[in-house]
């Protein structure tokens, strides 16, 4: 299989680039950044995407017009977005499959903590990331959100407790459907988070630790791989692992 990376120079596709070149079934045919000459891409079977939120979009309505199957790592994709690939997708028969984390680890996390939601009262995410990170919260917390947030309320639960009447500074951080998301940019990290249960008289916290960028690469591949087989647009590898309902 011939694969394209966008994205070449940053250090994820760096990593894409390094991983793809040393798979024995797939080939690597072009590998461009912002400003290059893009028409080796077109040679390629699939393009895996990895930029910027604010170039992501263009160069995958780019690989749609040019008829080209997508892997896109690139993070910051909102419902909007989402939505906005979708459309451009009628009428085409490119397939785009949009992650935001394609670590194994980060995803059972958040499967697991999908299961948990029902089950209890309080819960806050945590994610901790090196500083060079350019987007808060991070997309796979915003994910696990989501996917919290959806099982509470399937589950009949209301809103999480909290009584603070008074936050100038924001210290109870971003809240996304209304989970409460806390987002650490420091020195020596790399790709942390941890979502925090809790009930009366209990705690559960669930915690992933990706310490190098090649935690992902199995998890890309795996997209690369499979992407032929899908249709459309397709969010997460979670269904090509067999992970979730």
């Amino acid at each position: 299989m011939k694969v394209a990376v966008i994205g070449s120079r940053g250090r994820m596709g760096a990593e894409v680039c390094r991983a793809v070149e040393a798979a024995e079934d797939l080939e690597l045919v072009a590998a461009v950044d912002a400003g290059d000459d893009r028409s080796g891409v077109e040679a390629a079977d699939v393009v895996v995407e990895f930029t910027v939120p604010d170039a992501a979009m263009g160069n995958i309505a780019w690989c749609i017009d040019h008829g080209l199957d997508v892997v896109v790592g690139t993070t910051g994709f909102d419902d909007a977005r989402i939505a906005q690939v979708g459309r451009w997708l009628e009428g085409h028969t490119s397939r785009v499959l949009i992650a935001s984390n394609f670590s194994i680890g980060a995803i059972l996390m958040m499967d697991f903590a999908r299961q948990a939601a029902p089950h209890f009262e309080s819960v806050e995410i945590i994610e901790a990331h090196h500083p060079n990170k350019v987007d808060a919260p991070s997309g796979t917390a915003a994910t696990t959100a989501r996917k919290i947030a959806t099982a509470r309320s399937e589950a009949g639960l209301g809103a999480v407790p909290d009584a603070t009447e008074t936050d100038p500074h924001g210290a109870r951080g971003a809240q996304i459907d209304g989970i409460h998301v806390h987002a650490i940019r420091q020195r020596g990290l790399f790709a942390n988070q941890e979502v925090r249960f809790g009930n009366s008289g209990e705690a559960l916290t669930l915690t992933c630790n990706s310490f190098d960028r090649g935690s992902y690469m199995p998890g890309v591949l795996t997209a690369v791989r499979a992407i032929k087989g899908l249709t459309g647009l397709t969010l997460g590898i979670e269904s090509l692992l067999g992970i979730g309902g």
